[in-house]
């Protein structure tokens, strides 16, 4: 291992990995083209549960599929142009809807989502921000009742896993929520979660903890990789950087770096969309899901946000406005009494694989390179394990844990 390891991405993977290395006494040093934390890590709905453990490809989703595409209010879409890499990419992701592999992939979500909480309250300690995370349940709320049991299959494994569920009707549902809409008959708790309050923030807080414990943090684009006899040579925007070992914590922007390496990749970006309203006249308790329409809202120091959409494009599509104006209008269903004038639109790129694990460990036939990418719909959940596994593997702990299911090169 060489004095000082190079972090590229600034994400909260790539700021998770920092502070746990130096933890191990190493040297770090982050390279972003953008503030840390700003890119992908900003946008969510701030869910962080030990219990988002359950795949995208779930058993019988493939029926569910044509509607959700074909429905201009459906939380899926294609464009027209990324269809292509899409067949390839969707073949794999339906072959793992099955009730076993569903399970295998859960035990290693759990892995990585299982001390979320905890290790967020570690890395927060001491820096006078500890007030940006807080308890609370996840809502599943459904306007169908009959389509709130807890016996489908994904509850059926957090329950098996010790998670504390509980099946609620309307009239407790407005006790919890009184912000939601009465067309809500019946939801799921999934409790001992919790949330944050702004999870940009949280980036900039734990950024500015790694850099007061001695991180160098370079603003620059990196262009390409190449290995060199003792270590790595970035091309940036900055010029020549050279590094030692090196981990790859750039979300969906990896794969084109690794792309000249000769290493390809079936990572997709999958956009996701979030409204924020600022004044919004209601607040919620919890983290809060519309199954139907597959949006999760929450009250954050900004406002409420409400977030959600698959759209599978390339990387540096325009956003489409269609999807804002359909968040905003699925927010005012999904609370009545919201006040909608003074909102924000966001778009950021998830980097999704097939099977919603990423690509952790080190790759093969690449001395020195480290991968932590690709998490998907699950990166703030992830992201603080994802850096306590790749800081003992870069400091030559052997991790207790089998890193098999997230090897790099397994597609």
């Amino acid at each position: 291992m060489g004095e000082s390891v190079t972090i590229i991405g600034a994400g909260i993977v790539g700021i998770c990995c920092a502070l746990s290395l130096q933890e191990r006494g190493v040297k770090v040093r982050l390279i972003d083209r953008s503030a840390p934390g700003q890119e992908t890590s900003f946008g969510n709905a701030g869910v962080i549960s030990p219990w988002s453990i359950i795949p995208q490809a779930m058993p019988g989703i493939w029926k569910s599929i044509p509607k959700m595409l074909l429905s201009p209010d459906g939380p899926l879409s294609v464009k027209p142009t990324f269809w292509p890499k899409m067949i390839p990419w969707g073949l794999r992701f339906l072959s793992n809807a099955n009730e076993t592999t569903t399970r295998a992939t859960s035990d290693a979500m759990e892995t990585l989502c299982q001390p979320s909480v905890m290790l967020y309250r570690r890395h927060l300690e001491g820096t006078g921000h500890e007030d940006l995370l807080v308890d609370s349940w996840y809502v599943h709320a459904f306007r169908n009742a009959e389509g709130a049991s807890l016996r489908d299959l994904g509850f059926q494994i957090r329950k098996e896993k010790g998670a504390e569920l509980e099946l609620i009707g309307s009239d407790r549902i407005m006790q919890i929520e009184p912000a939601l809409s009465t067309d809500f008959k019946a939801a799921i708790l999934i409790k001992g979660q919790a949330r944050a309050r702004a999870p940009g923030q949280i980036a900039e807080v734990l950024a500015e903890k790694a850099r007061t414990q001695g991180a160098e943090i370079i603003r620059a684009e990196i262009t390409a990789l190449q290995r060199v006899d003792s270590g790595w040579h970035l091309t940036t925007s900055n010029g020549l950087l050279k590094a030692g070992d090196l981990i790859l914590a750039a979300g969906v922007w990896s794969a084109d770096l690794l792309k000249p390496l000769g290493i390809k990749l079936p990572l997709a970006a999958e956009r996701g969309y979030h409204v924020e309203f600022a004044n919004p006249g209601v607040s919620l308790n919890n983290s809060v899901m519309d199954v139907d329409a597959k949006i999760v809202a929450s009250s954050m120091l900004g406002g409420i946000r409400v977030a959600g959409s698959s759209e599978f494009a390339a990387i540096d599509a325009p956003a489409d406005p269609r999807k804002q104006k359909l968040l905003a209008k699925q927010a005012r269903a999904m609370l009545p009494g919201l006040k909608s004038e003074a909102m924000t639109t966001w778009m950021g790129r998830r980097p999704s694989f097939s099977d919603s694990l990423p690509a952790l460990g080190p790759i093969a036939n690449q001395p020195g390179l480290y991968a932590a990418f690709g998490h998907s719909h699950y990166g703030l959940m992830m992201a603080p394990k994802t850096g306590e596994l790749i800081a003992d593997l870069v400091a030559g702990v052997a991790p207790n844990t089998d890193l098999t299911p997230f090897e790099p090169l397994r597609f």
